[in-house]
């Protein structure tokens, strides 16, 4: 099983833009981990310190992750209300010829009618030379009269249906507009909130800078303290462990929290998902994609699972539901961990206490500790063939 995944320390020249070099520096703050409180805000020349610049970075990469996710789930609502709406018009295209050809069929008989109508059947009998033939004729023309009765019915009926499906397409894509007002928002959310990151490491002073950035490569190793946030019992098997990282990278984690003794995964779709999310590593995190070539946190894990030929949800919320909850002390390979209480970052448990994920804007997809973060569940993929 590979181990924990480090990403290489920076020079030390300052980077003044957002470079990889400067992506590189924030790695591992960009984990999202627990920050201590305490720190002096500033140094003594007034510029914010390397670990105020980190609590600072830490919590606009969290509010990115959040609206990224809402980003996504207004995507795939907009998606789903577009396929919605184009059915919905092709019924009305339909019914719309239906309608226009009865119409025309009508339109004809009633012509036909117009042309040879007007008189009185007694008087037509009377003066028809050849009544036997007249009588068959009425008949005939009484059952269409019946027939075109019918159709008028069929016609009325057929209006009503274009009226209601049209007035559902209006309403439809009423809603896709909203839909697609949520994405925009969202999207400029993310921006803003990766702008402003972007800012803060670059305003760090050269020697706060390389603080930052030796502080950030450091974290990792308070997997302990990340857990302590899970609620009683969520952990079976805890036991008496010490909870001490040494942020080694070892993915090591105290009580019997590495998963469970047989590190295989659970299902065949499971180590296909598996195989390709560590065939994903070292690809770039792109807020709002699902691959090929670069991932969001939830995209990583949809994509990872189409390729194994399952069907999951794009969300990490959805993900969360997307299969059977198991304990920490039982997780394979291919499950999801879902981390915060509102379930704003996925990753795959890869086994040895190590997950497969997306980090954040500016990282690739790399192996951490599974409690780099609050854990709310684990997730067993139940299949959904594609």
């Amino acid at each position: 099983m590979a181990s924990c995944r480090r990403v290489a320390k920076p020079g030390s020249g300052r980077v003044t833009v957002w470079t990889a070099a400067s992506a590189a520096a924030v790695a591992s703050v960009a984990a999202l981990s627990a920050v201590p409180a305490g720190a002096e805000p500033h140094d003594p020349a007034g510029h914010p310190s390397a670990r105020s610049v980190g609590d600072r970075i830490t919590t606009l990469y969290t509010q990115a992750e959040r609206a990224t996710e809402r980003y996504n789930a207004a995507e795939t609502s907009s998606r789903a209300l577009r396929r919605q709406v184009d059915r919905v018009q092709d019924r009305v295209a339909r019914g719309q010829g239906r309608v226009n050809r009865m119409r025309a069929a009508l339109g004809a008989l009633a012509g036909g009618q117009y042309r040879t109508g007007g008189i009185d059947p007694a008087l037509a009998l009377l003066l028809s030379g050849d009544p036997d033939h007249y009588l068959d004729r009425a008949a005939t023309l009484e059952r269409i009269s019946n027939r075109q009765a019918a159709q008028l019915r069929v016609l009325r009926s057929a209006q009503r249906t274009l009226r209601q499906e049209r007035a559902e397409a209006a309403a439809k894509l009423l809603r896709l507009e909203h839909s697609r007002r949520a994405v925009a928002r969202h999207k400029r959310a993310v921006q803003r909130r990766l702008a402003t990151a972007r800012r803060l490491v670059n305003a760090l002073p050269p020697g706060e800078w390389e603080t930052y950035a030796r502080r950030a490569s450091r974290v990792g190793g308070r997997e302990a303290d990340a857990l302590a946030g899970l609620p009683p019992g969520a952990l079976p098997g805890r036991g008496s462990g010490t909870g001490g990282g040494s942020g080694s990278g070892s993915g090591e984690l105290p009580g019997g929290l590495n998963g469970g003794p047989d590190a295989a995964p659970s299902s065949g779709w499971a180590s296909a998902a598996f195989g390709a999310a560590r065939a994903a590593v070292g690809q770039p995190y792109a807020w709002g994609q699902a691959g090929p070539t670069a991932f969001d946190c939830s995209g990583l894990m949809q994509w990872a699972y189409a390729r194994a030929g399952v069907a999951i949800p794009r969300t990490s919320q959805a993900q969360a539901h997307a299969g059977q909850p198991v304990p920490l002390s039982q997780a394979r390979p291919g499950d999801l961990v879902v981390y915060r209480s509102d379930a704003s970052h996925v990753a795959m448990y890869a086994g040895n206490g190590q997950v497969i994920h997306a980090p954040y804007p500016g990282a690739r997809v790399r192996y951490d500790p599974v409690g780099m973060l609050p854990i709310s569940s684990i997730t067993r993929v139940s299949t959904s063939r594609l």
